[in-house]
């Protein structure tokens, strides 16, 4: 792969992919209100045609967008097909994040677009199309969440309140223990829950403070979310305190803990 600068400065790349995403939301949405099946993947993990749709037209763009970097997507990726990561930089694209809750129509899924370079996620956007949000975040243009009508404002990570932590954990994948465990004496304010990469985005907004995720998860499931956290001045880490990477083999993640402003 060439090792040539992205064509445009990732300010441009990001309001090109925002677009990107919302015509994604649009397949999503007609899907989400029909009748759709559900099918099981090799990993038992469910699917549906909104996925396949999304990920075929995110796909395309990007490689009209920037036909030098490569495109890795979660079904291409169940279908057996990986393009080389080798070089420096690809796009990580998951097309439904949360396809539970999908499924259970609880409006809590996300289509996601994340540019990686040297390890590192630049930039993200996150849709959230049942919700009519779409949040955006790249290195050095800061982050921002766009509501329905189009309208954006800039989002930050927050410093701890004096209450303490809210901490923001998952609705379908959790394990209470461990949570319980990571969070022993720290003074907790308050927990919420939420789908798929949201949970991300609430902590970037200042919503939230922190989101351990001590379960499986693959890069493209937070690589966007990461993303859009980091522009808005927050941190993702393994629990051995190094910067989580991307582009590992087999693309999977280690446990992790979404951070906003959180003393050291």
């Amino acid at each position: 792969m060439s090792s040539a600068a992205v064509p445009m400065p990732l300010s441009a790349l990001l309001d090109a992919v925002a677009i990107i995403v919302r015509q994604a939301e649009s397949i999503v949405m007609v899907v989400y209100g029909s009748e759709f099946a559900v099918r099981g993947k090799d990993d038992q993990s469910p699917v549906t045609e909104a996925d396949e749709q999304a990920e075929r037209l995110i796909t395309e763009a990007l490689r009209s967008l920037t036909p030098e970097i490569p495109v890795v997507g979660e079904e291409a990726v169940a279908g057996g097909a990986q393009p080389d990561i080798g070089g420096e930089r690809f796009w990580l694209v998951d097309p439904l994040d949360g396809t539970k809750e999908f499924v259970s129509r609880n409006g809590e899924f996300t289509v996601n677009v994340a540019l990686i370079e040297h390890g590192e996620p630049v930039l993200g956007v996150v849709g959230a199309p049942a919700q009519g949000r779409l949040w955006g975040g790249a290195q050095g243009a800061g982050a921002w969440v766009e509501d329905v009508d189009g309208q954006r404002r800039p989002i930050a990570c927050r410093s701890v309140p004096p209450e303490g932590l809210t901490v923001v954990s998952s609705r379908s994948h959790g394990d209470a223990a461990a949570l319980e465990a990571y969070l022993a004496g720290q003074r907790i304010a308050s927990t919420a829950f939420a789908g798929s990469s949201l949970k991300l985005c609430l902590v970037a907004a200042g919503l939230a403070d922190v989101y351990p995720r001590l379960g499986p998860t693959m890069e493209w499931d937070i690589a966007a979310g990461h993303a859009v956290l980091a522009a808005a001045g927050g941190s993702v880490i393994a629990l051995d305190g190094t910067p989580l990477r991307y582009g590992k083999p087999g693309l999977r993640n280690p446990h992790f803990v979404a951070r906003g402003l959180l003393p050291a």
